[in-house]
């Protein structure tokens, strides 16, 4: 499958060839196999194929999902979250601390932050109850994502102290999550595009290289307003470190630090 063709099926998915350019070789293989399962002879026959059959479609859309992603992506972030977002909240009595994990792929960003709290509120004298809530439209990045067993890859930033505390071997260059990293986690495969928020008044969503990366403004401006006004006045919206959220205002954000944003009200 050529790019051209490829972006036919970005243009008929209101997709953004911007944010499959560099992992569109994955997302073509995918394709191009459902294609042949279909019995789909060219890029046409299987957007008209799309077209009538609703299955097919969200198999397709399923299939244009991208899970790449490792542990403690972004370092900048998890010193703001540690120094700066994580205290701050506290300090303000909020319990339980409520979490989204918007687009959570196979979840190595879930169990960062299950790290970094479980030595965050280790100092607290009374730590607040934290509910996590990890959704993805790929039930199988869910899935794997809840067995919590990831390639060695993923894990260059986590430091040899985290690793001997945190993980355990899980054959040839496999890690296993501590079980402990696993509680108050609670996964689900849900369409954020389409489907109704599972939360309200939540303390911190993560939104990152999701549907802002992968799709144009005018398909995520509604959904993304629907997520901005499930934050609890003053929680946080996080998003990935080369994304944008146009007009941040009209949303009732501010910058905070980076690529992380403060609702200023209800």
């Amino acid at each position: 499958m050529d790019d051209s063709r490829f972006s036919q099926l970005l243009d008929f998915m209101n997709a953004s060839w911007k944010g499959y350019r560099k992992v569109r070789k994955g997302v073509k293989k995918r394709i191009s196999r459902h294609m042949q399962e279909l019995d789909c002879r060219d890029m046409a026959d299987y957007i008209e194929r799309l077209s009538a059959d609703e299955k097919a479609r969200a198999e397709c859309k399923r299939l244009m999902g991208v899970s790449i992603s490792r542990f403690f992506r972004d370092r900048r972030l998890w010193v703001i979250l540690e120094e700066r977002v994580l205290p701050g909240l506290v300090k303000q009595g909020r319990s339980p601390l409520k979490i989204w994990f918007a687009g959570c792929a196979g979840g190595e960003e879930v169990y960062s932050f299950r790290i970094l709290w479980e030595e965050f509120s280790g100092n607290l004298e009374n730590p607040p109850e934290l509910r996590i809530l990890a959704t993805d439209l790929n039930p199988d990045y869910i899935e794997r994502a809840r067995t919590g067993i990831y390639p060695a890859g993923t894990l260059q930033e986590v430091g040899e102290t985290r690793l001997a505390r945190w993980f355990s071997k899980h054959g040839e260059n496999r890690f296993a999550v501590a079980g402990s990293l696993q509680q108050n986690v609670y996964w689900k495969a849900l369409d954020h595009l389409e489907e109704a928020l599972p939360e309200e008044n939540l303390d911190i969503v993560f939104l990152r290289n999701s549907i802002l990366t992968y799709h144009p403004e005018t398909v995520f401006s509604a959904p993304l307003g629907r997520i901005t006004s499930a934050i609890a006045p003053y929680g946080f919206l996080i998003i990935g470190a080369k994304e944008e959220i146009p007009d941040p205002g009209r949303q009732n954000l501010l910058r905070y630090d980076r690529y992380v944003y403060r609702k200023t009200v209800s």
